[in-house]
């Protein structure tokens, strides 16, 4: 099949989101300028660049008690910081608890049940049993097409790795099994590894 987006896809899901998969799920911790502390799930998160590292995620919605975005962008204009707390298949309920909609002023990493860390260099907070953190400064709000649409990036000023998850000097993904996000309301696990050299690595 073909078909234009613009147009509709005739299918009973959007297929759009299955077919741009895996994606890893940026679990994002902020807290407001009131200190709150917030934790939610975006399926649309990667990691952009080297030197420096910075990542990004988008917001796809807004909240009725919020103005134009949902808690985790108005936090981050408000402060200007936020973390990215890897998920880990073991922490998999405890991240699609935090996926639901509450009022502003509810601590999701109470409602999921989940301890906190304390950022090092942010004032934010952190999934403590989380395999790795990364701790982000803004460097900018963006718009996107479509009316409700924003993509946030950050420069990482800190990283946070559970010294249990290195093996070898190796930040080994096999000892948490990470999970991704898929299409619909499927998820992945990856528990098996395999390499290859790329054509112009060295001997």
């Amino acid at each position: 099949m073909f078909y234009e987006p613009k147009d509709g896809h005739g299918l009973p899901h959007n297929p759009f989101n299955a077919i741009v998969t895996p994606r890893p799920i940026g679990w994002v911790s902020t807290r407001c300028a009131n200190g709150v502390d917030n934790l939610a799930p975006y399926s649309f998160f990667n990691a952009v660049a080297y030197t420096p590292p910075q990542v990004m995620f988008a917001s796809t919605g807004v909240k009725p008690d919020q103005t134009d975005a949902k808690d985790t962008v108005a936090n981050i204009r408000a402060t200007g910081v936020f973390a990215l707390n890897v998920v880990s298949f073991a922490l998999r309920d405890a991240m699609n608890a935090s996926s639901a909609t509450l009022p502003a002023d509810v601590d999701e990493f109470a409602h999921a049940g989940l301890d906190k860390g304390q950022c090092r260099t942010i004032d934010c907070p952190y999934v403590a049993a989380a395999p790795a953190v990364l701790e982000c400064t803004l460097i900018d709000i963006i718009k996107l097409r479509g009316e409700t649409n924003q993509m946030v990036l950050g420069e990482v000023t800190g990283i946070y790795i559970n010294d249990a998850c290195l093996r070898d000097g190796i930040f080994d993904v096999t000892t948490f099994n990470p999970l991704s996000r898929l299409g619909y309301r499927d998820y992945a696990v990856v528990r098996e590894l395999f390499a290859l050299s790329r054509p112009d690595d060295k001997a």
